[in-house]
């Protein structure tokens, strides 16, 4: 299987991971009216296929460690379900992310969620495998805390009405970024010690976590949905439009796309889980974008709330180049 060998590789890998996790909302946002429960089942689809495809063509080439499927019959039992467990930790949180990206956009939902599992994933990962200057790395996560305030400041100065619903989606964001910070310590734990999976056939057993879990707990939210629309019904997905499905398979397949540059990068040496995932989360800061940017969704906020935004991009700017730069000093 192909593995990185130099550090600039890695942060290729990383920068990639950052921008698979900060895009594939998107395709949320291209499917307008599809509840995020409906199109959830695609993305669980686009996650197994992505995972598998990475499997059979870059997990099978090279010469370091073992072929895909060779890895995913011996990976030990432990793996496997540290693995699925991450899975099952990751598809709760996730579900929590998409369903406040649906009530209060892009712009906010990724900033607070995702930067708060930045924090707790970043430290939890540090303390399994505490690789990297800590100086840098833990001052440039306290310039994403702030930037995170700074955020979260801006989104209350545009919220004009409809303050429930608002405050709503930050608690949402809030406790979804406390758990999808707790997924990544079982994936690196995973790929550790003996009978290691390795992070081509850890990306399956995720999967695969994530699949069995959104059953019973994606059917729960469309029958009792977050947003305070009506339940969803499965004769909707059924309905819907083919694009609709295709963007969810891709929106499963472009975040299973960044799960694996970075887990493959958090194998290699000066790197470390706490840096590669603290680096990956700089998704908050695409998201962010394609929210303020493209999708708009603070074209008529007050200067103020802009003036915040502004500096949460700085912030998060400075704190991620400290996080990129640890494992070099």
């Amino acid at each position: 299987m192909y593995q990185p060998e130099t550090y600039f590789i890695s942060l290729l890998l990383m920068v990639i991971s950052m921008l698979c996790w900060g895009s594939w909302a998107n395709t949320v946002k291209l499917c307008p009216g599809y509840g995020f429960q409906l199109f959830y089942w695609d993305y669980v689809i686009g996650l197994i296929l992505g995972s598998v495809v990475w499997g059979v063509t870059l997990g099978s080439l090279g010469s370091t460690g073992a072929p895909f499927i060779r890895d995913v019959a011996h990976a030990g039992l432990h793996p496997i379900l540290f693995a699925m467990a991450g899975g099952i930790i990751f598809n709760i949180a996730n579900l929590l992310l998409v369903a406040a990206i649906d009530i209060a956009g892009l712009a906010v939902a990724f900033p607070v969620g995702i930067g708060i599992a930045l924090i707790v994933g970043a430290v939890s990962s540090y303390v399994i495998s505490p690789k990297g200057n800590p100086l840098l790395l833990f001052g440039g996560i306290s310039l994403v805390v702030t930037a995170i305030v700074f955020d979260a400041t801006a989104y209350r100065l545009r919220e004009t009405s409809h303050k429930a619903t608002g405050q709503r989606g930050l608690i949402i964001s809030a406790i979804a970024g406390l758990l999808m910070g707790t997924f990544y310590p079982f994936v690196s734990k995973a790929m550790t010690g003996e009978d290691a999976a390795g992070p081509y056939a850890a990306v399956f057993f995720f999967a695969i976590g994530v699949a069995v879990c959104a059953i019973p707990v994606n059917y729960l939210l469309m029958r009792m949905p977050l947003d305070a629309r009506e339940p969803a019904a499965m004769n909707g997905y059924w309905q819907a439009p083919k694009s609709w499905h295709v963007w969810g398979v891709l929106g499963g397949g472009i975040w299973c796309t960044g799960a694996l540059m970075n887990f493959l990068a958090s194998q290699a040496h000066l790197v470390g889980p706490a840096v590669s995932y603290s680096i990956g989360q700089g998704a908050t800061m695409i998201s962010a974008a394609w929210g303020v940017f493209i999708w708009q969704e603070f074209a008529a906020a007050p200067a103020t709330s802009k003036r915040f935004l502004a500096w949460m991009f700085i912030l998060f700017l400075c704190g991620l180049t400290a996080i990129a730069v640890a494992p070099l000093f």
